[in-house]
């Protein structure tokens, strides 16, 4: 069984230093915040989808300040560490049914959905890293070996 508890611990320290290199940039491309924004509104809803919650709102791609995604990716940690705490190898393989974004009606089993976010938050971190080069300025080191040697996933070494 995948052990989920790092691969979260790696997305939230990873949401943190890119909000965390946003902020500190004197001017911050529009773009990256956009991007951030959508990972946390992203993750919002998978969590909600897995519970069998009604979406949160505004859904995939919320228009948040800086503030509000620390608050959101805040929020997003106990909420992880909550789901990914309580984890059997029966829930992994439980079937979650739900409509994506496009009125799309799909079904997919819990891991597989876990998966997902933790590599659709790694590609839209990508994104903002490029696009802050673009910019000008230089993103945070987020690679997911580093967190690792820098023992921020809890006591992984």
């Amino acid at each position: 069984m995948t052990d989920w508890k790092p691969l979260f611990a790696y997305d939230d320290w990873a949401n943190r230093e890119v909000l965390s290199s946003l902020t500190a940039a004197g001017s911050r491309p529009e773009k990256s915040r956009k991007l951030l924004g959508h990972i946390v509104g992203a993750e919002r809803l998978w969590i909600a989808r897995i519970e069998s919650q009604p979406p949160p709102p505004p859904e995939v791609w919320p228009d948040l300040a800086l503030a509000d995604c620390r608050t959101a990716i805040e929020e997003l940690e106990s909420g992880w560490q909550r789901l990914v705490g309580a984890l059997s190898e029966d829930e992994l393989a439980r079937a979650v049914v739900y409509t994506n974004s496009k009125g799309e009606r799909w079904t997919n089993e819990v891991a597989d959905i876990l998966m997902h976010v933790v590599m659709h938050s790694v590609h839209h971190r990508g994104q903002i890293a490029a696009d802050m080069r673009a910019s000008g300025l230089e993103p945070p080191y987020v690679d997911y070996i580093h967190a690792v040697r820098q023992g921020k996933l809890g006591g992984r070494t």
